[in-house]
């Protein structure tokens, strides 16, 4: 069962329309033959080579047959932990999918050197480590593999026997991994990252953690003679059809994951849409909330918002007929591995409809680059002051439990935000008429307490500011979310929040530490955002914990 429903009835015949005009230029049956020429002649190249996840769910049974071979290998030599070293759809497409099944995964897709720390700290008899990397040069993955290679030969393990590679054929994490004895799972190279949910990227580490992939893929196959069909009931075009028309006084589209249902597909659904359509100006800003959050339960969502509500009908299926939406309200509802292949089509058709090329990321390398240039530039001082006043432009005040760097030319430069109140006061300045807040988060996402101090002042802030909000974790959203930001709508500000880790720790058969290098990826952030004219407040707290003195 999948279907799209929208409440909005004043809307019908707009949607109507576009339906009509995207079946009339066949794009739905043109998709389903990897036309590459539905996005224009400067994105036909690019995606050439990037929509073989149109059959992806054809290609499945050989890996999820080498999948199952190795899990039955693991377990009878007891190792039963997974944890999974990747960056945006490497690791977001995992993780909602072993949520579904309720099977353990742990993800490693940050550079803090606590939560590095404590990945690296559980029990490596029993650990197999997945590295999930399409170009193979990731510099967040390629640490972790060198962490975890250093750890296992100082336990006298041997790291072949525990670590697996997925990535492109011929990428260099390829071309060193077979000479090592690791095993390497080859992905399809014509599949971009953020749509290989349903390739060896999202099927390697979930299969291996227990979750049941086949009958994800299944779902996808059922679905996906309806998804290519040129007719006014394909799920897909209905998709489109429901945020092209809702949105042309709003760029932002909620996604409400309903109460009870397993969490995650909304932060895969947000690195899909926003990298795929936020660059030349525009762009979809995809908001992820939970069922406690202030969008979820007002009469109206902000000015600038579309909400979707997200039903995953697992075992039974459910009775939606008496679901009543508001104007502002879309249902999708879908079991996961449909709303994963749903979501890739729909996505895909944004960018035929809005112009832009969803396979390219122009500005996802800018902060990378910015980044390598801090880390190779001598450091006269590793203090976080010292780090600070390394921004152009910069004035730097010191509190007892926060550092805040703004634009020199902001009013309030000098005052350092003590409370809720005085921080909504700062960011109330800067964010511009009909504009949102992005909060990035280069915290442990693995402190629980930590994660829930920041939904609780993602909620508040959203709340207060009327504004649509988004919670990112870095640097995993750089690989996502952070196109959207410098390529989208200049309509962000963006606010950083760092901590000061008691211990660092160095990264194995390097002179760089975890420390620095999410330090150098925050601060590169910075400036490439400040280059683009996006605001920026950094707030560097001593311990992460301090987020509650906020609230």
């Amino acid at each position: 069962m999948i279907g799209v429903e929208s409440g909005d009835r004043s809307l019908a015949p707009m949607r109507d329309e576009l339906i009509g005009r995207l079946i009339e230029a066949r794009v739905a049956s043109r998709l389903g033959a990897r036309d590459a020429t539905l996005w224009g002649p400067e994105a036909e190249a690019e995606a050439r080579i990037r929509l073989d996840w149109v059959v992806a769910t054809a290609e499945a049974e050989a890996i999820i047959a080498e999948v199952e071979a190795l899990r039955a290998e693991l377990q009878s030599r007891g190792i039963d932990r997974v944890v999974l070293c990747g960056l945006g759809g490497s690791s977001l497409a995992p993780e909602v999918i072993c949520q579904r099944y309720a099977v353990a995964l742990e993800v490693l897709d940050s550079t803090h050197p606590t939560q590095v720390a404590r990945a690296l700290h559980g029990a490596l008899e029993r650990t197999v480590v997945v590295v999930a990397s399409k170009s193979g040069g990731t510099i967040e993955t390629r640490s972790h593999l060198l962490a975890f290679e250093a750890a296992y030969r100082n336990a006298g393990l041997d790291p072949a026997a525990h670590i697996v590679i997925v990535t492109d054929p011929g990428s260099p994490l390829d071309d060193g991994s077979s000479a090592k004895g690791y095993r390497v799972f080859r992905a399809n190279p014509n599949v971009g990252g953020r749509f290989s949910a349903l390739t060896a990227f999202g099927l390697v580490p979930s299969g291996l953690a227990g979750a049941n992939v086949r009958e994800l893929v299944a779902e996808a196959a059922a679905v996906r003679e309806q998804l290519i069909a040129d007719i006014p009931s394909n799920p897909a075009l209905q998709l489109t059809s429901a945020i092209i028309c809702g949105l042309p006084e709003r760029y932002a589209i909620v996604l409400h994951e309903c109460e009870n249902e397993p969490a995650g597909i909304s932060a895969w659904i947000e690195q899909l849409v926003a990298e795929s359509t936020g660059k030349n100006g525009q762009g979809v800003l995809p908001v992820a909330i939970s069922e406690h959050s202030p969008e979820a339960h007002q009469t109206s969502a902000p000015a600038s918002s579309l909400v979707i509500n997200l039903e995953w009908l697992l075992e039974g299926g459910k009775d939606l007929s008496d679901r009543e939406l508001e104007d502002f309200e879309v249902l999708v509802y879908a079991p996961l591995g449909a709303q994963l292949l749903l979501w890739e089509f729909a996505t895909a058709m944004l960018g035929h409809c809005m112009g832009v090329d969803p396979f390219n990321q122009p500005d996802v390398e800018s902060a990378k680059v910015a980044a390598r240039k801090l880390l190779d530039a001598p450091r006269t001082s590793e203090s976080v002051l010292g780090e600070l006043s390394d921004m152009p432009g910069t004035s730097v005040v010191v509190a007892d439990h926060v550092v805040r760097a703004l634009n020199a030319d902001d009013a309030l430069a000098h005052a350092v935000p003590q409370n809720i109140a005085e921080l909504q006061a700062a960011l109330e300045a800067s964010i511009p008429s009909g504009g949102y807040l992005a909060i990035q988060a280069y915290l442990d996402r693995s402190d629980e307490e930590v994660s829930r101090h920041l939904v609780a002042l993602r909620d508040v802030l959203a709340d207060r500011l009327g504004v649509p909000v988004t919670l990112g974790w870095g640097p995993r959203f750089l690989h996502s979310t952070g196109q959207l930001h410098k390529g989208g709508p200049a309509l962000g500000v963006f606010l950083q929040l760092l901590d000061s880790p008691a211990a660092d720790l160095p990264i194995a058969a390097s002179e760089m530490t975890f420390g620095q290098l999410i330090s150098a990826q925050a601060a590169g952030d910075r400036n490439v955002l400040a280059a683009h004219g996006r605001p920026v407040i950094a707030l560097r707290m001593r311990d992460a914990h301090a987020i509650a003195s906020l609230l």
